[in-house]
């Protein structure tokens, strides 16, 4: 294994992992506990929930590994503050689109190589992307395991 594959596998474990605590931390909540708030008049763990899942969904344009499956998302979790829409989607809903766009995710990212991980993303044009190719997947994905992770920690307040 190549040094590019080693960032690649480690990248990509970290996403896991946090994908997996997250999975864990969500998974486990009942219809009323997705409504606590983190702290009080702050956001409902059903609205950080579906935060992650429009996020995560936003991934596979950027990534170039498919088109968004749950656009829609984007008015209710990151356009707009929590409480703010009547529309919300459920809990149930939610938990559908977060393990749909997470497969997806992640069948996607079985089919990238190494090299692939270092080409620029779907929103930096070449120009861009040749002045500063830091501007590419892997940076993505390490900037969104970063989010993640830092909505997991925020998650767990409203769990106290």
């Amino acid at each position: 294994m190549g040094t590019e594959d080693s960032y690649a596998a480690l990248g990509l474990k970290a996403w896991k992992t946090q994908i997996d605590r997250a999975d864990t931390l969500f998974g486990a909540l009942s219809s009323e506990q997705v409504l606590r708030e983190i702290a009080p008049d702050r956001n409902r763990l059903l609205y950080l929930w579906g935060h992650l899942t429009a996020i995560h969904d936003a991934m596979l344009r950027l990534l170039s590994l498919g088109k968004r499956l749950y656009p829609e998302f984007d008015v209710a979790f990151v356009i707009n503050p929590d409480k703010s829409q009547t529309g919300t989607p459920s809990h149930a809903e939610i938990r559908r689109a977060w393990t749909t766009v997470n497969r997806e995710l992640s069948k996607g990212f079985e089919k990238l190589s190494a090299s692939d991980w270092l080409q620029g993303h779907s929103a930096v044009s070449e120009e861009e992307f040749a002045k500063d190719p830091s501007r590419n997947r892997f940076s993505v994905l390490l900037g969104r395991t970063n989010h993640l992770a830092y909505h997991l920690g925020q998650a767990v307040l409203a769990l106290k």
